[in-house]
């Protein structure tokens, strides 16, 4: 019998080729996975990986292993829902998944109120912008801004959070106020370093624009909420959070700007677990009062 956590970290091995790589994603350390797969090794009796320029690159008798490998993860994966969906207590641990900003700014809170209600339930706490993986156990319950389409998961809309155009009063009392979206061309916008979409919001106005327009630039979300609240210039914020800041003025230029839907997902399996259960009922009742219907 092969140890399904030998092949656990083969399979880490060959998607991310590198150790290092491979380790990061599972949550392990690169001396474990390297034992592994030196026994991995010995159990077939025959080398997996062998080294090249582009990192570490499976054999031949390594990739007839691959399909099998996974068959019996997915085997094991589903094992492990349906048993974890049979808890019945309101004690363990609970793993949510949510974006960096709602991870830091919204989340925090709600988890205060949680423990105290609920002192026997740990939480894990994901903050992540990529989406985690429900089938795979990555997290118990998600907290997405997009409808989920995998099988086998369950989501609510628990509301909307509309998004505006923010600056603080110190940066409007310093640069004046913007009347028109003409004038914001005039004004410090924090902008996105490689991801387009404001650039795009631009061109549905009917303006054309490059990064460059934007003289403070940065993909990551906390940063711009940060350089927003500093009065670095005027950013996009959801109204949740700006509106709650009183530095911060809403400026009202008729851009059309989305709201982003919030939504709840966990995988069907562990819908009857009860602790679980518990946590996504807290959450949606905390994140409904706050988000507009």
């Amino acid at each position: 019998m092969i140890d399904w956590t030998l092949l656990r970290s083969f399979l880490a091995t060959v998607d991310y080729g590198s150790l290092s790589a491979a380790a990061t994603a599972t949550g392990t350390t690169q001396p474990t996975l390297s034992r592994h797969i030196r026994e991995l090794e010995s159990v077939v009796g025959t080398p997996l990986f062998h080294r090249s320029v582009r990192g570490l690159e499976p054999t031949e008798a390594a990739l007839a292993l691959v399909d099998d490998a996974r068959l019996m993860g997915q085997a094991a994966e589903a094992l492990a829902l349906k048993a974890q969906g049979k808890g019945e207590t309101l004690r363990g641990t609970v793993r949510i998944t949510a974006s960096v900003v709602v991870s830091n700014l919204i989340l925090p809170p709600i988890v205060a109120d949680l423990r105290q209600a609920e002192p026997l339930i740990q939480i894990e706490l994901v903050a992540s912008d990529t989406a985690q993986n429900l089938l795979r156990r990555d997290a118990d319950i998600a907290l997405r801004m997009f409808d989920p389409t995998q099988n086998a998961l369950i989501a609510r809309k628990l509301g909307d959070t509309p998004l505006g155009l923010y600056a603080t009063t110190d940066y409007l009392n310093r640069r004046g106020r913007p009347q028109t979206l003409t004038d914001l061309l005039t004004h410090d916008v924090i902008g996105f370093d490689r991801a387009e979409d404001i650039i795009k919001g631009y061109a549905a106005h009917g303006f054309a624009v490059t990064r460059n327009q934007f003289p403070v630039r940065t993909d990551d979300q906390m940063v711009c909420w940060h350089l927003l609240l500093a009065g670095a210039g005027i950013g996009f914020a959801q109204d949740l959070l700006a509106g709650a800041r009183p530095q911060l003025e809403r400026l009202h230029l008729g851009m059309r700007l989305p709201a982003l839907p919030v939504w709840l997902v966990m995988h069907e399996e562990v819908r009857s677990n009860a602790r679980i259960r518990r946590v996504a009922d807290f959450l949606t009742t905390a994140l409904m009062a706050r988000l507009k219907p």
